[in-house]
């Protein structure tokens, strides 16, 4: 395990492993359209030995007018079921850059009930680089049965995201980059409006990883605490879709904190409502 987060794996430790009984390997990379990747083409080009393709946007929820919403525990059950993934499995999960989509599944894994769920430090990028092993060949795994203890309590709804703007009762870490936090970038999605959430906090996904690996302890503190976060107090983590909001929460659980909850919805569902107060500016209002 990497050893300044008990969530995290480096290569070593995974290339040691390779072909383990119990070891699941899952590349959950997922990339937005100004990045120009294709994950799917990627992952059939070249994975990690033992690795199945994890789609973002097919085990997200069908009937929902949102991108990459969790899907229900029957949903999720089914899909990993199919890939031959079961609960009691040791899973590592890895994207392209190495802290982007990956904690997005890590996310989803344990709040249906996983804990021996990690993420590969430096990512497939790094891991290609450094000459470690990779191929082409689809990976052959039987279907099994996974057995979902969905915990609904780490999870915030919009009705739960109006009270909090409301009451302040919990703090809110947007991960978008300071640009959209501010409204001063277009949002990528049309129809959104630009801004934050009153009296949200601007934590970017970006600044929580350095070559893909997630921050020492000490350095990830002072990243989460400058942004104006109290470690103390609940957090609600949010950002555009639902996907990097789980870096925060990744950063917060590795910190200790676990009175934590990601808001599925996150900025398309806010910014996409017309009865939602947004604000605009660096500061939080």
């Amino acid at each position: 395990m990497a050893e300044d987060s008990p969530f995290t794996v480096d290569a070593d430790w995974l290339q040691k492993r390779l072909g383990e009984p119990g070891l699941t390997i899952v590349d959950a990379s997922w990339y937005l359209p100004a990045q120009k990747r294709d994950a799917r083409a990627e992952y059939d080009a070249a994975h990690i030995p033992g690795a199945s393709f994890l789609d973002q946007d097919a085990i997200s929820d069908p009937d929902s007018p949102l991108p990459h919403t969790l899907p229900s525990p029957q949903h999720f059950a089914q899909y990993v079921g199919a890939m031959g993934i079961s609960a009691d499995d040791t899973i590592v999960v890895y994207d392209g850059p190495g802290f982007f989509s990956a904690p997005r599944a890590w996310w989803m894994f344990r709040v249906m009930g996983v804990f021996q769920v990690y993420v590969l430090g430096g990512g497939f990028d790094r891991w290609k680089a450094e000459g470690r092993p990779v191929t082409a060949e689809p990976t052959k795994i039987a279907p099994c049965v996974f057995h979902a203890d969905f915990d609904a309590a780490r999870v915030a709804s919009l009705a739960d995201m109006r009270r909090i703007v409301e009451t302040g009762e919990s703090q809110i870490a947007d991960a978008r980059s300071p640009g959209r936090f501010a409204g001063t970038e277009p949002e990528p999605r049309a129809g959104i409006r630009s801004g934050h959430m009153p009296g949200a906090h601007n934590v970017p996904f970006s600044a929580l990883a350095e070559d893909g690996e997630l921050l020492p302890k000490d350095r990830l503190r002072k990243v989460i605490e400058d942004a104006g976060i109290d470690l103390s107090k609940p957090v609600v983590t949010s950002c555009g879709s639902g996907v990097t909001a789980a870096a925060i929460t990744l950063a917060l659980e590795t910190l200790g904190h676990t009175d934590n909850r990601l808001y599925d919805g996150s900025w398309t569902e806010w910014g996409g409502l017309g009865d939602t107060p947004v604000v605009t500016g660096k500061d939080r209002q």
